[in-house]
């Protein structure tokens, strides 16, 4: 067994042609830069690229399998210049009966063991879906439909970020998961945390004891990859040893997760887009009762505190911990020459922040800068809250 580095939730912007994926995410992100930044940059080894339904990212994919850098494993999974292994993925937006009488619809991320399989899903989906092409297109199914057809083509599914205001279950659908997935509850082993919670949150519902909690980047640009991630136990990178982690099967497992303070994500508390202001409510208000303004978005930590059924968090002793951690482009001070400093010193990423001491760094970029990336790994740093699709600020 060894310890691998895995961010399971990265988008593509843009296929090699230039063809939009994911409108909101950068152009540079496309497969084959993807595979390199977790390689060269990174140190990431386990990287779930999730637009690969597209039959655009399709083609590229195809296309990058034949210039020998990467091949496809029988344990599933794409080996890229035998550092990294790809996760084939769809993040797929189902439609659900939300909370209230209300339209819901959630996130759910999908993964596929080989091309042949996430292309026939792909193609069923089309069915679904009005434009496959596009990234997290709204489906026209509940994701109690959808577990079914991914299980059909040897997928997995996981649903993402979940408390977020926006395109989640507990966000906008149920206050519980069981009532969206009934009697296929135990098919789901694993949740998607999201950058505004974290397991000390999630571990105040009861129904989420038995599952395991991954972080993740959500990635919508190269730097953004690995801004969470975990840490697993695995006998090789594959498709079938990451499964095997989420399960906590044969001695695999999450050891640790590696997030942002849930206080940094862009929807931790209620705030006021009018007045720009955090509201401090523990029950959804559609108006600010400072401004008056109606541009109110409900927080993470203020839904959790209204569905959550454990009055204290006490999470499962096998329970990884999880660690805040500033990643570099967060740290006050080191810019974009400094990380590429660094970088050209150190290599990637997750030798700066697990490996090196203070003393290495330092002698790169300096004491004060040295002592801030210290602080920001051991999360130490101060923070202002984020809400309402603004970030949260190290102070």
């Amino acid at each position: 067994m060894y310890e691998i580095f895995a961010d399971l939730h990265v988008h593509i912007g843009r296929s090699e042609s230039g063809k939009p994926i994911k409108i909101t995410a950068a152009r540079t992100l496309n497969f084959a830069n993807i595979a390199k930044e977790c390689a060269e940059r990174k140190g990431i080894q386990v990287v779930g690229i999730i637009d690969c339904a597209s039959p655009y990212v399709i083609e590229d994919i195809e296309n990058f399998l034949k210039t020998g850098e990467a091949y496809e494993l029988k344990d599933g999974g794409i080996i890229y210049k035998d550092k990294v292994c790809i996760l084939l993925g769809s993040e797929v937006e189902t439609s659900e009966k939300g909370r209230n009488g209300k339209c819901g619809s959630a996130h759910n991320i999908c993964f596929f063991p080989h091309l042949k399989d996430i292309k026939e899903f792909s193609n069923e989906m089309s069915y679904h879906i009005k434009n496959i092409t596009l990234s997290t297109q709204r489906s026209d199914i509940s994701g109690y439909d959808l577990i079914d057809i991914v299980e059909k083509y040897n997928g997995i599914l996981i649903p993402a970020h979940v408390f977020t205001p926006f395109k989640s279950y507990y966000g906008n659908c149920t206050d519980r998961l069981k009532d969206i997935f009934k009697e296929k509850y135990n098919k789901i082993f694993a949740i998607e945390l999201g950058l505004s919670a974290d397991t000390f949150l999630a571990d105040t519902i009861s129904e989420l004891e038995t599952k395991t909690f991954v972080t993740n980047s959500d990635a919508h640009s190269l730097p953004k990859i690995a801004r969470e991630y975990n840490k697993m136990q695995v006998e090789d990178i594959s498709f079938k040893e990451v499964v095997m982690s989420l399960k906590n099967e044969k001695g695999r497992k999450v050891i640790t997760n590696y997030g942002l303070d849930p206080k940094l994500g862009k929807y931790h508390r209620t705030y006021c887009d009018d007045c720009e202001q955090p509201i401090e409510t523990k029950e959804p208000v559609e108006t600010c009762p400072m401004c008056g303004g109606k541009n109110v978005t409900f927080g993470v930590f203020d839904r959790i505190e209204l569905i959550k059924d454990k009055k204290t968090t006490k999470s499962p002793d096998n329970r990884p911990p999880y660690i805040y951690q500033v990643p570099l482009g967060f740290i006050p001070g080191v810019g974009g020459k400094t990380i590429e400093k660094l970088l050209d010193t150190f290599e990637t990423e997750m030798n700066i922040l697990h490996k090196l001491s203070k003393d290495d760094i330092e002698a790169v970029v300096g004491e004060n800068i040295a002592n801030s990336i210290v602080r920001a790994r051991e999360g130490k740093w101060q923070i202002h809250s984020g809400g309402g699709g603004h970030y949260g600020k190290v102070i």
